[in-house]
């Protein structure tokens, strides 16, 4: 049915399969408010722009307060002195029968350790260890540069604050087997939905 999933993909799927299906098997599409999501864009731009190093000057210029102040934290924390291996990055990692895969905002190294790092401007997820982003940006690295040494890396932009994931071995078995599990559930083509409590985008449409 599908040649790779994507995080958002398989969150969608765990918080209602019907919403998967109408999304991405139907190719659904509704409207949102793309103003939303454009200050997180602003920044992970500038932050890509920068750590290619690329002139940002007329960029930093053209900051409101607001993303000036995010900037200046962002811009100088440790991470961004680290050797920059790439930015708004696409990898993608085998798992059982199925290709999982997305596009990191930057993975950067320190030593023999490879840092991803995710710039939030919303929240961080609620359970971010075990996050679907989490879990193939971590498995994605770890196959392609054939390390042990990956460290997952949530700036939280609001709160100038960080939270680190390490995969173990104990978590890449936990990790192999979510997806293994899940990209199960999604081939049976049982897409039940949860109508009594929708509040989503589709709740109009769901039947």
């Amino acid at each position: 049915m599908f040649q790779q999933f994507s995080p958002n993909m398989l969150k969608t799927f765990e918080i209602c399969p019907k919403k998967f299906y109408l999304r991405y098997v139907k190719n659904i599409s509704m409207p949102v408010n793309d103003d939303i999501f454009e200050f997180g864009k602003n920044i992970h731009a500038l932050a890509s722009y920068y750590l290619r190093k690329e002139n940002i000057d007329l960029m930093e210029k053209a900051l409101s307060p607001r993303e000036a102040e995010v900037w200046k934290y962002l811009k100088g924390i440790k991470y961004f002195g680290f050797e920059v291996i790439n930015t708004e990055y696409n990898l993608a990692v085998k798992v059982g029968d199925y290709f999982f895969g997305g596009r990191l905002d930057a993975l950067v190294k320190d030593g023999e350790n490879y840092y991803i790092l995710d710039y939030k401007t919303g929240a961080i997820p609620k359970n971010p260890k075990h996050d679907f982003q989490t879990i193939i940006y971590l498995l994605a690295v770890k196959e392609f540069f054939k390390t042990e040494n990956v460290i997952f890396v949530y700036l939280d932009l609001k709160n100038r604050d960080e939270l680190k994931i390490t995969l173990t071995p104990e978590l890449e078995a936990e990790y192999r087997d979510k997806l293994i599990r899940t990209s199960a559930k999604i081939a049976s083509g049982e897409f039940p939905g949860n109508k009594s409590d929708c509040r989503c985008e589709y709740s109009l449409i769901c039947y």
